[in-house]
């Protein structure tokens, strides 16, 4: 059933004082400062960690947050180079701790044959309210391209800028939960003063290829590195998840530098989100950070095959 959400006038968007409203309703579960600064910090011994950037939040959460990238060492320009991002929405949890259990794990016997560079926690204040947004009700993952506008967004792009590096491949760690359906699709509708209508949350793993540069071949092996470890999700009754059509099993497509998705950021030809689904009743956390990592590894795989 579609939800009508508790802010704003039914067909009005969203002004200064419905966003106010919201931020007032938002609070701290949860802290980056005991969860996720402190596993980047302990990977300072094998990679080099660099800080590209601050949220200064103080005004709305008393706190500012530091941005970090974990790279390998010994970059060289004849390897290809790997960029994975994860907590681009801070609230999927999995994708934050599934880009730091890779960097302990796996990354450093892979970084011998790529350049790796690694974003864990693009959103920290979305990690620590489980938000979609940031304080200024943006989604970061719509904010990649040329007119985008929020911070976390902005401070990747011109950090990677800076590396001046050509990227082969990209993958973004995402989660579709229940509460897409119980508060942040309402939500967005009634900031857009349109009308929502609920999609059927997917039980199970699925990826994103970009329908503008698809790559089916690297959807597949992703697919088939991840049923290792959790199940693929089903299409609905409509052959659809999340509302678009099926290309493979367990793959959709979107068209992510329109979207100004995250997964458009570099010019790599190789891209996928991957999609983990933490409220299925077979599937603990546990597996969904393993499945990130089984994205990463199934991937990278890929890459080094061709």
């Amino acid at each position: 059933m579609d939800k009508i959400y508790h802010i704003g006038t039914a067909g009005q968007p969203w002004g200064a004082a419905e966003k106010a409203q919201w931020l007032a309703e938002q609070s701290i579960k949860r802290s980056v400062f005991t969860e996720v600064y402190p596993e980047i910090e302990a990977l300072k011994t094998d990679f080099d960690i660099e800080q590209y950037g601050e949220l200064d939040y103080q005004a709305v959460s008393d706190k500012c947050y530091p941005l970090y990238a974990v790279k390998s060492r010994n970059w060289q320009g004849t390897k290809p180079t790997v960029l994975i991002t994860g907590g681009v929405h801070g609230y999927e949890t999995s994708g934050v701790h599934g880009a730091l259990r890779f960097l302990h794990t796996k990354a450093k016997a892979y970084a011998k044959q790529l350049n790796i560079l690694v974003l864990p926690c693009i959103s920290p204040w979305g990690y620590e309210t489980i938000n979609r947004w940031n304080p200024q009700a943006i989604d970061p993952n719509r904010s990649f391209g040329q007119a985008g506008t929020a911070s976390e967004a902005q401070q990747v792009r011109n950090y990677l800028a800076s590396l001046d590096t050509h990227f082969t491949l990209h993958i973004d760690l995402h989660e579709t939960t229940d509460s897409d359906n119980s508060e942040f699709r309402p939500a967005k509708a009634a900031q857009d003063g349109t009308v929502n209508h609920n999609w059927n949350i997917p039980d199970g793993y699925y990826t994103v290829d970009d329908a503008e540069h698809p790559c089916p071949a690297l959807q597949k092996a992703i697919i088939d590195s991840v049923a290792k470890v959790t199940h693929i999700a089903e299409p609905d009754q409509d052959g659809k998840l999340i509302g678009e059509p099926t290309q493979q099993p367990g793959v959709i497509n979107y068209a992510k530098a329109t979207l100004g998705l995250c997964a458009s950021v570099t010019e790599a030809l190789l891209v996928s989100t991957t999609e983990v689904y933490p409220d299925s009743p077979s599937a603990t956390p546990e597996q969904c950070i393993e499945a990130q990592v089984a994205a990463i590894t199934g991937a990278l795989e890929y890459l080094l095959a061709q």
